[in-house]
């Protein structure tokens, strides 16, 4: 018993030692207590002059509260929500927040208005975008997931689009408005996509400097799901919208081509559509995807379809199993962050996300349902100027709630996670992030080198210290802003720089 504690304990003093410090600073600010209690957070940014306002929701009423540079709380507002007004999507350039809400006054009104936050200059402002009548219960905006699709922002924080559903009863059709970012003005309105048969999926949404739009989706073949048999029901199509003129291309594929999903990213003023495919159906990934666009003609110039590198398969099942488990795809995977540098480097990450049910029987009177929510593995790609995948790796982790953040500094990427208070080192090579039974946790950040190899950074143990939620942080002026998470009593940021 003895030897065996004595390997046990040298085991995990090695495994200590290898995980070492971070190489960012790390800083925290002052505890402040909260005159409202809620971490519902819906938007977090800072300034050029380090300035951080923060946007939270109670169940009546809309909070803004302003930090200055050591993070010590300056300035909070608390405005009225109406009981039926729900946030919709956010955007922010400069000093302003701009936060955008729908009112549902009745059954069939719809109000948007748009909520200006000025963190330099504490004010507010609230003002009707517009308003719309629906059918029945039809909601304007959609695209509810992990990436918004209903807004977006010129380079230049000149123009924003704001793009809606106008789905009647007989007639799939959808709308673009484009508005002035400083007055609020509307600009121009178009419909697109007006089909009696055929229903319009967004996925991602994107607007020049000029006040072009493109919106990127799916257009499905016949109803409204999204695969038969394994196969995917629709076809991706690229619509160029500008005042008076609409565009489009479609995205061919072929016919072991499968993608769930992309995303638009701006590399040196050429749109890329970069996404996962499957050679089997679209809810399994074989490696990435990238179709680069022509926007003079609006046509796709290049298409390219890389399978992922025996690395992601070393880091999610070890060197034993990975030989084998490279000729299957995976599966259940989401894309979280895309990550652009300005020097043609994208990143993707995508976390592997599922809901498992077990029933809870309660004798003679029946029982009841109960759903785990599973956030687990990461997979991240990184492509390079070319748009060829340069690389890929994984994270092999366990997790019930969203538990990560990525950002890109001085040419490294860094994601920021909590895990077991000692990183696992398995026998078969792998590096498990989790927290076990009995075990406490620890804040981490995984360093990317620009050639992919990692390094495991520990930024603090939780035990004693506060613990923080890295999910809802900001990177924004080369540090990466966090606050604490929910059961604290008392708030504190923590800075990574």
């Amino acid at each position: 018993m003895k030897r065996l504690f004595l390997v046990l304990f040298t085991i995990s003093m090695l495994t200590a030692q290898a995980q070492k410090t971070s190489k960012l600073n790390v800083t925290e600010s002052e505890q402040y207590k909260d005159d409202v209690k809620t971490f519902s957070i819906k938007s977090i940014h800072t300034t050029t002059s380090n300035l951080t306002g923060i946007v939270r929701e109670s169940k009546r009423d809309i909070l803004f509260d302003i930090f200055d540079n050591n993070l010590k709380k300056t300035f909070s507002k608390v405005v009225d929500r109406e009981k039926k007004e729900r946030f919709v999507g956010e955007l922010f350039f400069g000093d302003e927040i701009k936060y955008f809400t729908v009112y549902s006054p009745k059954k069939k009104e719809r109000i948007v208005y748009c909520h200006t936050f000025n963190i330099a200059t504490k004010s507010y402002n609230k003002k009707e975008i517009f308003s719309a009548t629906v059918e029945k219960n039809q909601g304007l905006f959609s695209g509810r997931n992990k990436r918004q699709t209903s807004f977006a922002l010129s380079p230049d924080g000149q123009y924003f689009a704001m793009a809606t559903d106008d789905i009647k009863k007989n007639l799939n059709s959808y709308t673009i408005r484009v508005y002035n970012a400083q007055t609020l003005e509307m600009q121009y309105k178009q419909s697109y996509r007006e089909d009696a048969e055929r229903y319009y999926q967004p996925n991602d949404l994107t607007v020049s400097n000029e006040g072009t739009v493109y919106s990127l989706g799916k257009l499905f073949k016949k109803g409204k799901r999204q695969k038969k048999g394994g196969e995917a029901n629709y076809e991706f199509v690229l619509n160029e919208i500008s005042k008076g003129s609409v565009k489009d291309v479609f995205i061919g594929l072929g016919e072991d081509e499968h993608i769930q999903s992309l995303t638009i990213t701006d590399i040196d003023n050429e749109l890329h559509l970069i996404g996962f495919y499957s050679e089997k159906n679209v809810g399994r990934i074989k490696g990435g995807c990238n179709f680069m666009i022509d926007t003079n003609n609006l046509s796709v110039k290049n298409k390219k379809l890389l399978a992922l590198p025996q690395e992601v398969y070393d880091d999610l099942y070890g060197y034993r199993k990975a030989k084998r488990k490279n000729d299957k795809e995976l599966s259940n995977f989401y894309i979280d962050y895309v990550l652009t540098d300005g020097q043609g480097t994208t990143y993707m990450l995508a976390e592997e996300f599922y809901v498992t049910s077990h029933y809870v029987s309660t004798g003679t009177t029946g029982g009841y349902w109960t759903y785990t929510y599973h956030y687990d593995d990461v997979l991240i790609i990184k492509f390079n100027a070319e748009g060829n995948l340069d690389w890929g790796r994984s994270i092999f982790k366990r997790s019930t709630a969203p538990s990560y953040n990525a950002f890109m500094k001085n040419g490294e990427l860094h994601v920021i996670l909590n895990s077991g208070k000692n990183l696992k080192e398995k026998k078969d090579g792998r590096t498990k992030a989790s927290t076990g039974w009995f075990e406490s946790s620890s804040l981490y950040d995984f360093v990317y080198s620009a050639s992919g190899e990692v390094s495991y950074d520990k930024i603090q143990d939780n035990k004693g210290n506060t613990f923080y939620t890295p999910f809802y942080g900001t990177f924004e002026n080369e540090k990466f802003i966090m606050m604490s998470n929910r059961r604290s009593k008392k708030k504190q940021f923590m800075t990574l720089e």
